[in-house]
C-alpha cells in the first residue's frame, strides 16, 4: 500500500486505465472487466482490477486536475510497475470542425504550469503520447476522430478568453486538465501513455452534453483504449 493507494502488491496490472471520476472507474469495470475486484478506496477513490479478454487491467481514477493525477500516476508507477496509462476522460472543443462527441487522441500537451514545471526550470518542456499507443487507438476508432495537440489547463473556471483565442488560432484542438503532467511522467519513468478524450462540451458554442450522453462517449473511449493496449 501507498499513502494514497492502498491496493496490495500484486493487485494493480501492469495497464492502467485513469478515468478522472472515481465512480466512472466503478462503471467501467463492471461493463468492461471479467471479475473485477475492488482493490483499493483510500480517499474515496475507487481502483478495480480484473481482465478484458484475458488480459489483467486496472481502472484507477485520478481526480480532477494535474496535482490529483500526478499523485496516482507516480505511485502507479513506482510502486505497483504500472507501464501502460490511458487517460480516459472528457474535454472541451476548441476548433469549429470538431463536434460533441467526437473523440480527441491527444498527441502533445501543452500547459502554462505543471506540478513537474520546477523540474524544468526556465525550459518549457513539450509531453507528447507514445506514438505506438496513439496509431492503435486511431485505428480502433468508430465513429470521428481527431488528433492532435490539446491544451491542459491548471484550472477549470478559466477567465481567460483571450487565452483561448490564440490556442484556436494555433490549432489546439481541445482543453482539459490532465494530460500534460500524465505525459510527462511517463517520458520521466519511461512508460507508455495516451490521452483519449470524448468532446463533452464547446468552448466557441456553448453547447454541451448531458450525463446520459457522457456515459455513452466514455463506452467508446474504454473500448478504444484496451484495444489500443492489446492489438
Amino acid at each position: 500500500m501507498t499513502f494514497h493507494i492502498g491496493a496490495k502488491p500484486g493487485e494493480i496490472a501492469e495497464t492502467c486505465l485513469l478515468p478522472g471520476d472515481p465512480y466512472r472507474a466503478r462503471w467501467a469495470a463492471e461493463r468492461f472487466l471479467d471479475g473485477a475486484t475492488l482493490v483499493s478506496e483510500t480517499r474515496g477513490m475507487l481502483a478495480y482490477t480484473g481482465t478484458w479478454q484475458g488480459h489483467p487491467v486496472t481502472i484507477h481514477g485520478t481526480g480532477m486536475g494535474m496535482p490529483s493525477l500526478s499523485i496516482y500516476v507516480n505511485e502507479l508507477i513506482r510502486d505497483y510497475g504500472a507501464k501502460t496509462l490511458i487517460r480516459v476522460g472528457s474535454c472541451g472543443a476548441l476548433q469549429p470542425d470538431i463536434a460533441l462527441r467526437d473523440v480527441v487522441l491527444a498527441q502533445s500537451a501543452s500547459t502554462i504550469g505543471s506540478p513537474s514545471s520546477s523540474i524544468f526550470r526556465e525550459m518549457r518542456y513539450a509531453p507528447v503520447a507514445d506514438f505506438g499507443l496513439l496509431t492503435k487507438a486511431h485505428a480502433a476508432a468508430t465513429g470521428p476522430v481527431h488528433v492532435g495537440g490539446i491544451f491542459t489547463s491548471y484550472t477549470f473556471y478559466d477567465e481567460r478568453p483571450d487565452l483561448n483565442d490564440q490556442l484556436q488560432r494555433h490549432g489546439c484542438l481541445a482543453v482539459e486538465m490532465e494530460t500534460a503532467e500524465l505525459y510527462t511522467l511517463a517520458a520521466r519513468y519511461q512508460r507508455r501513455a495516451l490521452s483519449i478524450l470524448t468532446v463533452s462540451d464547446h468552448i466557441l458554442t456553448g453547447e454541451a452534453l448531458p450525463s446520459a450522453d457522457r456515459e455513452t462517449g466514455f463506452s467508446a473511449m474504454v473500448e478504444m483504449a484496451l484495444r489500443a493496449a492489446f492489438t
